[in-house]
């Protein structure tokens, strides 16, 4: 999906629309282990809601991931909207951080399963929220 006008900071885009279904019906749905690929249109929106924009959805499904977004999906009042993070300029293709949780699956899994191939200078490789391990702390000396 592609500006096609200037798009301030801050600036509401569009509303993620689709159908609210719960999270077993997402499953069953979009069995992973029967898709050859991943390819969903679901937004999280509670720990029991989803939003299914394959059905009654609308061009905000088509926008793509990023892990150096120009947008940014929020959650207003069970609602969820697509702002700009920054200036957008006509043609630009807008994209989000779609920061998908993992189940327990290592990086190398997750960047096979869930590839990402934005092109970000800092791309994590997988369109998944990777968790980084804390930093161990350094003795110091004395």
């Amino acid at each position: 999906m592609f500006a096609t006008r200037r798009i301030r900071p801050g600036e509401r885009i569009i509303e993620y629309a689709g159908e609210r279904i719960s999270n077993a019906e997402a499953d069953r749905r979009y069995d992973e282990e029967r898709m050859k690929r991943h390819h969903t249109y679901l937004f999280t929106l509670t720990q029991r809601t989803v939003v299914d924009g394959n059905r009654f959805g609308n061009d905000a499904r088509y926008i793509n991931h990023s892990c150096d977004p120009n947008c940014e999906a929020v959650i207003e009042d069970g609602r969820i909207f697509i702002y700009a993070r920054k200036n957008i300029q006509p043609g630009t293709e807008l994209a989000y951080d779609y920061m998908f949780e993992p189940d327990g699956e290592s990086l190398e899994e997750l960047r096979k399963t869930y590839p990402c191939r934005c092109g970000a200078r800092k791309c994590r490789g997988t369109i998944m929220r990777v968790r980084r391990r804390p930093r161990k702390k350094r003795s110091s000396r004395r």
